[in-house]
């Protein structure tokens, strides 16, 4: 189980091409629908859309439509968009059969005619060509400089779906063969690699039958791979075969077997992201008023940029720039150093009850949240979810001790058990043990719990600052 397959669409093409077909579905659905007058017909095509994108997402996650790496040729790209689209029509006519009579709904032949081409032309047309520009968004670092890494290597960097970072020896290996990456030590290093390098997952390209110092070596590896929080990837069979096969070879479609540190829940992780999506756009069509509102105050009553851009830190090390409507004096950056000495939290956390870098108007949008509500931008962009732990600035990283840093193996959120626990009431250590408590045992009851939880919070300010 890859990392990617948290998100419905990997790459910002494919993201583009589901978002362009979803659309394109809801308007041949509106065409093509039988109109009938009375009250609800409207609410009704508006509903229907949106399960029409729901269920169109759910398909295209499961059969990795829009995995712009998985090497289709024209003809599977077209018979399975066929699929997926006989399948929608097959839901939406069981989804027709619990509605009243006499609200729209189009003929399934009629639809199919209208969807089809439309479809098609748009994947063979538009983004297929554009696929082929799409650069590999996962770095992976390979374990093994010998034969079987530089293999490893090659196979992972012609299927395009990878990035090889780099390469690690194991003790006694000369890295004499040529590699398409530079060596960055031996496996000696490796603690010291995940902390200064954003790495997805680490390919162990070692045979543990060639001696205790190599099987050692693999296991130190498997150890700091799991308190880090990093995919691993082990050799599925360190044997040589004449005529037998994998029994399923799709669970070592690339010769190694994949272990996560968190608990595989694909269909659950699809789910959780299409509801970031849905959620994060609702909420800021939603609360728009309020979000201009607040813009126009901060700029009335202070001078400076309406948003605050700060890099942080995401899933696997990955740094993004996270939106807050600015709550601070614009030099705020500047004055912490001068402040540090009244940080009133352990470890590397920075925070005060009465910081004197904050605005007006800054301190009632902190008090009840307002000033994190520009991240829906991030949720939807991919950067954060609606629940997972806050995401760190990186000099707070660069001191994380490493059992820590295994926060950083779920994307980060908006609210997690930390925002409903007291916040600034609790220490940075406290803090950290409930982080881990959510990645050890996520769910999506478990978020939405935490949502529910998040909103008495936010209403009454209870632990801001």
């Amino acid at each position: 189980m890859y990392p990617f397959l948290s998100q419905l669409t990997p790459g910002f093409y494919s993201k583009l091409n589901a978002v362009c077909d979803i659309a394109v579905l809801a308007i041949c659905y509106i065409i093509t629908a039988t109109y009938v007058g009375g009250s609800g017909a409207d609410i009704h095509l508006v509903a229907s859309c949106a399960f029409i994108g729901t269920v169109w997402f759910l398909g295209a996650a499961i059969t990795r439509f829009y995995d712009p790496w998985a090497r289709r040729d024209v003809g599977d790209d077209m018979a399975l968009l066929v699929v997926l689209l006989f399948g929608l029509v097959v839901v939406l006519d069981l989804f027709g059969l619990m509605l009243p009579e006499g609200l729209p709904m189009p003929r399934p032949g009629r639809f199919l005619i209208v969807s089809t081409p439309a479809l098609v032309a748009l994947r063979l047309m538009v983004f297929r060509g554009l696929y082929a520009s799409e650069k590999p968004e996962d770095q992976v670092l390979i374990v093994g400089a010998g034969v079987f890494g530089r293999e490893t290597s090659m196979d992972l960097t012609h299927k395009g779906r990878r990035n090889v970072i780099g390469f690690l020896t194991f003790a006694g290996q000369d890295a004499k063969i040529k590699l398409d990456a530079p060596v960055l030590g031996s496996t000696d290093d490796i603690e010291q690699i995940l902390k200064h390098h954003v790495v997805d997952e680490v390919y162990i390209a070692g045979n543990p039958t060639k001696g205790p110092e190599i099987a050692a070596a693999m296991q130190n590896v498997i150890k700091i791979c799991e308190r880090f929080g990093v995919p691993f990837a082990l050799p599925a069979q360190p044997f040589r075969f004449d005529r037998a096969q994998p029994y399923d070879q799709q669970a070592v479609a690339d010769g190694y077997l994949h272990y996560l540190s968190i608990k595989p829940q694909r269909y659950q992780m699809a789910l959780k992201r299409l509801f970031d999506i849905v959620a994060s756009s609702l909420g800021l069509w939603v609360l728009s008023p309020l979000l201009i509102g607040v813009a126009i105050g901060i700029k009335l009553t202070s001078r400076g940029p309406i948003f605050f851009k700060q890099q942080r830190v995401g899933l696997h090390g990955k740094k993004f720039s996270m939106l807050k409507f600015r709550s601070m004096v614009t030099n705020a950056e500047a004055l912490k150093d001068k402040l540090m000495q009244q940080n009133e939290m352990s470890g590397p956390v920075f925070k005060m009850k009465k910081d004197p870098r904050i605005t007006a108007i800054g301190r009632f949008i902190r008090k009840y949240s307002i000033d994190e509500l520009p991240q829906l931008i991030n949720v939807l962009r991919g950067d954060m979810s609606v629940v997972g732990p806050r995401p760190p600035v990186p000099s707070e990283v660069a001191k994380y001790e490493s059992w820590q840093r295994r926060r950083l193996s779920v994307r980060p959120g908006l609210t997690c058990i930390w925002q409903v626990s007291g916040r600034n009431e609790i220490s940075f250590e406290e803090w950290m043990y409930l982080d881990m408590l959510y990645v050890d045992n996520w769910s999506l009851v478990l978020d939405f719990s935490l949502i529910l939880k998040t909103v008495p919070v936010v209403i009454t300010g209870r632990g801001a600052s």
